[in-house]
């Protein structure tokens, strides 16, 4: 998928200088190919590297391009589903490794970037799941006792405690995950790229794939002005994903998640929305998800215009919606707004493909990518590495194109209309 750089982005006026990325020229060979320098791409790519492997990593523009440089920076513990229904999905053995390797995944990420120092603002200051629907509030009893089950130990906060937190008093209830936090994901995906190329592998910017081609032994991926070969590919374009592999781009919906910041907060009211660093996803059918990050910017998420940003008034829904929360907030400057694709698949659960030997695609994080393709990508690395299917946290599925996907944006604008709806009345 084609898209043009985000309108403004305040990751790219707090992110340090990009790694040197240039583009392949002439014919290179190695052990591994990666596809996409977002945070599957370059986690495949750096802990290949630290295995020994010869990695090359092709990117159509720049890594942290795409969603790993335009989300909102909160790093989650597991998936969209409950640990019950992971387990019923895929089954006891299987779908337990899935539940633990979501839920450690935080975890995961930042010992990496205390391993490899890794400079991007990051912090362990927990998640919070919060309903502002009373009907909301059996969701979060049963999170709490699943993980419960599990050794894991969420706090259920009641109405006063999660407005002591958050500032608002919006919501009935909420849970506290200390496993989660955040960090500055453009400046991430960028430290990541630099690890890799300490590590050994070679990150080729403004390296778009245009062609992959077997010989039966390797691969051969076509860029623009190089060509990249080695026995193993790694396909790592999330919402991104072209016509590089036939039916993939068809196989999820790129759905547009939008983020507007404003200015650093007067002290006052650092002091009361999410002081301890804290992030908030809320518990609904639409969800709104918001953060202060490192220098007291508030950054407020969620879903808007599925295209390209084109002006401030493409995230009004979002800043009016935080001057509902905070009606102080009605004279604190917005000048920040962008926007980023990210794969959402039909049951929110990720996809990894094999479609022919030596290529493995994985995308489909459905907004949790942040810390889950940071692990998806050392998974990746430890299957190409030599472990094989065993080092995979998912079974390899076949591509399967979605019906009328050429439909897509406007079934996610009617999926938002009813959601909000829904939200709105109870349901």
């Amino acid at each position: 998928m084609s898209d043009s750089r985000p309108f403004d982005s305040v990751y790219r006026h707090d992110a340090h200088a990009a790694p040197m990325t240039r583009a392949l020229i002439g014919e290179h060979r190695g052990d591994l190919v990666v596809v996409g320098a977002g945070y599957t791409g370059l986690s495949t790519a750096l802990h290949a590297a630290e295995r020994g492997l010869r990695v090359i990593v092709l990117e159509a523009h720049e890594p942290g391009f795409g969603a790993a440089g335009r989300n909102g920076g909160q790093v989650n513990p597991g998936l969209k589903h409950e640990p019950d229904d992971i387990e019923a999905h895929f089954g006891p053995e299987l779908g337990g490794r899935l539940v633990a390797m979501a839920g450690d995944a935080p975890q995961f990420l930042f010992d990496l970037v205390q391993r490899l120092g890794l400079h991007c603002e990051a912090r362990q200051t927990g998640t919070l799941r919060a309903a502002y629907r009373s009907e909301s509030l059996a969701a979060l009893d049963t999170q709490v006792a699943q993980w419960s089950r599990r050794g894991v130990t969420l706090e259920r906060l009641d109405a006063d405690g999660v407005a002591r937190i958050t500032g608002t008093g919006r919501y009935v209830g909420a849970t506290l995950d200390r496993r989660g936090g955040s960090l500055n994901p453009l400046a991430y995906a960028q430290e990541l790229a630099r690890a890799a190329i300490a590590a050994g592998a070679t990150v080729a910017g403004q390296s778009p794939a245009i062609a992959l081609t077997s010989t039966g032994r390797e691969w051969r991926v076509t860029s623009a002005q190089g060509q990249a070969i080695a026995p193993q590919v790694v396909i790592a374009t999330d919402g991104y994903s072209d016509h590089i592999w036939p039916g993939l781009r068809r196989s999820f919906v790129p759905v547009y998640s939008s983020i507007a910041a404003t200015v650093p907060l007067p002290e006052a009211l650092r002091q009361r929305i999410l002081a301890s660093g804290e992030v908030v996803y809320e518990s609904g059918h639409v969800t709104t998800y918001y953060r202060i990050d490192a220098v007291g910017r508030l950054l407020m998420g969620g879903r808007g215009v599925q295209r390209p940003v084109r002006s401030l008034m493409d995230h009004r829904h979002l800043t009016d919606y935080a001057a509902r929360l905070w009606p102080e907030l009605g004279h604190v400057a917005w000048p920040y707004a962008w926007n980023g694709q990210f794969a959402l698949t039909p049951d929110f659960y990720p996809r990894l493909h094999e479609p022919a030997p030596g290529l493995l695609i994985a995308l489909g994080y459905s907004g949790r990518g942040v810390a889950l393709a940071t692990r998806f990508g050392a998974a990746l690395a430890a299957a190409v590495g030599g472990d094989g299917a065993s080092a995979l946290p998912l079974p390899i599925t076949p591509i399967r194109p979605i019906p009328l996907h050429r439909f897509w944006r406007t079934g996610v604008y009617l999926g938002v209309a009813i959601g909000r709806l829904r939200d709105h009345m109870g349901l």
